[in-house]
């Protein structure tokens, strides 16, 4: 599928976890967050970001490549952690921000390429 899409692959522990990250994925981290996209990103641009963004957008991030891949239910809390934990941090967000970014910029001639 074509378009405003972001995808990854995060290694957590021996087995990896994909996310998507969409428009649609985006509106929901702004709407539980309470900011936008832009402000969340730059917020891990400038230190002024943590955890609690980034399980925000790692859960919608797992929620839409769950919802893409036909599998049943809601991402958990406990998973989230769980792929943060086993993963890291830095990797976390490191795979978030490429596949966030990559939504951000499409269509503008300079897409950051789907990791």
């Amino acid at each position: 599928m074509a378009g405003a899409r972001g995808e990854a692959t995060i290694q957590a522990g021996e087995r990896e976890v994909c996310i998507l990250f969409t428009n649609r994925a985006l509106a929901e981290v702004e709407t539980r967050l309470k900011q936008s996209i832009i402000a969340v990103a730059g917020g891990f641009a400038d230190g002024t970001a943590g955890v609690t963004e980034l399980v925000h957008l790692l859960r919608a991030g797992m929620q839409a490549a769950r919802r893409e891949a036909r599998e049943g239910g809601s991402v958990s809390l406990d998973e989230v952690f769980q792929v943060l934990d086993e993963a890291g941090f830095t990797a976390v967000t490191v795979a978030v921000m490429e596949a966030v970014s990559a939504v951000l910029s499409f269509g503008t001639g300079d897409q950051a390429p789907n990791v």
